[in-house]
């Protein structure tokens, strides 16, 4: 699984934030991970240099294997925060999304034959 790191300019993007994300966010979808071809994780700061409660977010996108991207945002005071809400609601969509295929017991999207 790819995890690709952005970051808007008035959060800082050094490469510490970037590793330490990165890290939480494969922690929290380790199961999902041979399921997900890439995750894309967008942080930025809603407010620039004004400050304010909650103003960091934290975007992340799932690509599930053969499927329709998955997207959860999160707004917390710092960062790190924001990045371990949006993984765990990401872990809860994920679980529900591979949970209803299995059920159903058929691939997503099958191919069509003609």
């Amino acid at each position: 699984m790819q995890v690709q790191f952005n970051s808007d300019s008035s959060v800082m993007g050094t490469e510490n934030v970037a590793a330490r994300i990165e890290a939480k966010v494969r922690d929290k979808l380790a199961r999902f991970e041979d399921r997900l071809t890439r995750l894309e994780v967008h942080v930025r700061d809603d407010n620039a240099r004004k400050g304010g409660a909650d103003d960091k977010a934290c975007t992340i996108e799932a690509r599930p294997r053969g499927g329709r991207a998955i997207g959860v945002t999160e707004h917390a005071a710092t960062v790190d925060d924001a990045a371990r809400l949006a993984a765990a609601t990401l872990a809860q969509r994920l679980e529900r999304h591979f949970g209803k295929s299995e059920r159903h017991g058929h691939d997503p999207r099958p191919d069509k034959v003609i």
